[in-house]
């Protein structure tokens, strides 16, 4: 279940999507799949290959794109992972936001 997210947040992550940037959008987000995490980060781009080369700079594998017809694939961050990137990104910010 996501929460915590601002329509205008949405509408801007889509937006850099839909003009072939890397977007990164943090949600607050419980699952309980997941215990231990309480935020995702999704970080998408329509062209597919920029992503994979994105996502592989950081161990990640192009099996692990949620592939999505509508236009918005993209990872899903998750836990350490996700801090680590954040850091390295410079955005770890993302992760408390009030």
């Amino acid at each position: 279940m996501a929460f915590g997210i601002k329509r205008n947040d949405i509408t801007e992550w889509k937006k850099k999507i839909d003009n072939g940037e890397i977007a990164v959008i943090t949600h607050y987000w419980l699952d309980d799949r997941f215990p231990d995490c309480d935020t995702v980060t999704k970080v998408g781009c329509n062209d597919l290959r920029q992503l994979a080369e994105w996502g592989a700079r950081y161990g990640l594998k192009w099996e692990w794109i949620h592939i999505r017809k509508d236009g918005y694939s993209h990872y899903d961050l998750l836990g350490e992972k996700q801090r680590e990137i954040l850091e390295k990104e410079g955005i770890v910010n993302k992760l408390v936001r009030k």
